[in-house]
């Protein structure tokens, strides 16, 4: 196992009913900005049960904030939040709007160019961050215990991520039952994110971290046999609660301690959003199999510990046991629904140089956990995704 320093800070309050703890868990003299992404946060009256917690405190609202927040719409906020000297902010919502929210309690102390300082430098210099709590109502990018933030600036076609300490959640809200009014594609594509990002920090190479597989492992089965059960009966509070903590856990920093990491999937997985507007998990139900087929050879002694352990595959020699778990891989997740190859998407080889000059513009030219996922790779990746 590797040498690591592991930090979270963030405070996980599960359950029904749940979200009335937020009047114990902000300052009472707060004054909120409540951000939240389309109306259906409101119609179901997830917002209606945020403003009823709050009780006396000076709050106002920020809506609209895209499944993959823009730039432009979160700057908005941080001119709102800084007219009205609001000084928390709460986020309700899934990943797209907790991670907006992150970028905006970033910005508002921001002396330069947000989208320079924040994004393209990787927020390596933020020195302050506004607190702010979160209300989970889409189970997927673990953002509601992580630092990790991802904005696109659709001007430019640019989808950028950052992470730093300061930007961790005060607290997240998970309540389960939120979650039964998602429609069958924000299901399949949750199940997706979450198994994608457990597969980033555990296909790698061994180095015997025992306890840290095992826990990804447990995760990956989980998923698998949560998923497909999950979109015939979404309102199931087992099950929901099961795919809500497993997403949560999947990108909480535990089962990525001490261990290497890829993540090539998720970098010209974004390329894939930017240009052609596909969802997150899309583009890593693309990317994913691709990768695990170009990169088997460094992968090998995890793909048959993955082969084993999580598909059950111990018959056959170890090339076939590899591609067999590959195939399961891309299986699972056509199975959620979610489709598995570029031309799904009405993507061709004609848009491939496009996507691979982004890499190389956005320095994405050594990716995966050896450093050698380059260009001439990626663009295999991507012709292998056709």
């Amino acid at each position: 196992m590797n040498n690591f320093n592991f930090f979270n800070p963030t405070r996980i309050v599960f359950g029904e009913g749940q979200i009335s703890e937020i009047n114990q868990l902000i300052p009472d003299k707060a004054r909120v900005l409540i951000l939240f992404g389309s109306q259906s946060a409101k119609k179901h009256g997830t917002v209606d049960e945020v403003i009823n917690a709050l009780g006396k405190r000076y709050f106002e609202e920020f809506g609209g904030i895209e499944a993959n927040p823009s730039y432009k719409t979160l700057m908005r906020a941080v001119t709102q939040a800084k007219e009205s000297k609001l000084d928390y902010l709460l986020a309700v919502g899934g990943g797209s709007v907790i991670d907006g929210t992150k970028f905006v309690a970033a910005a508002i102390n921001c002396d330069g160019d947000p989208w320079q300082e924040i994004l393209v430098n990787g927020a390596k210099d933020i020195e302050s961050a506004l607190p702010f709590g979160s209300v989970l109502t889409l189970p997927a990018t673990g953002s509601e215990m992580n630092a990790n933030s991802v904005v696109t600036r659709y001007e430019t076609k640019e989808k950028l991520a950052f992470s730093n300490p300061l930007v961790y959640p005060a607290f997240s809200i998970l309540d389960p039952t939120k979650a039964y009014t998602l429609p069958p594609r924000q299901l399949a594509n949750g199940i997706v994110d979450a198994y994608t990002h457990i597969m980033e920090q555990y296909l790698t190479y061994p180095v015997e971290a025992k306890v840290q597989d095992r826990f990804a492992e447990g995760l990956l089965l989980t998923l698998i046999e949560t998923g497909p059960a999950l979109l015939e009966n979404p309102t199931d509070y087992t099950l929901q609660s099961n795919f809500m903590w497993t997403a949560t856990l999947a990108l909480n920093g535990l089962i990525g301690a001490g261990v290497p990491q890829d993540w090539a999937t998720h970098m010209i997985g974004h390329e894939l959003t930017a240009l052609h507007g596909l969802d997150h998990a899309q583009t890593l139900a693309i990317i994913l199999p691709s990768i695990m087929q170009e990169q088997r050879a460094h992968k090998h002694n995890k793909l048959l510990q993955y082969a084993e352990r999580v598909w059950g595959l111990t018959e056959g020699d170890e090339e076939s046991r590899v591609s067999l778990a590959i195939n399961k891989t891309r299986e699972f997740f056509e199975l959620m629904g979610v489709k598995t190859r570029l031309s799904d998407y009405h993507i061709s080889a004609d848009d491939i140089p496009a996507m691979i000059k982004q890499l190389g513009e956005h320095g994405l030219t050594q990716l995966g956990e050896h450093g050698d996922v380059d260009l001439d790779k990626s663009r295999k990746v991507l012709q292998a995704s056709i």
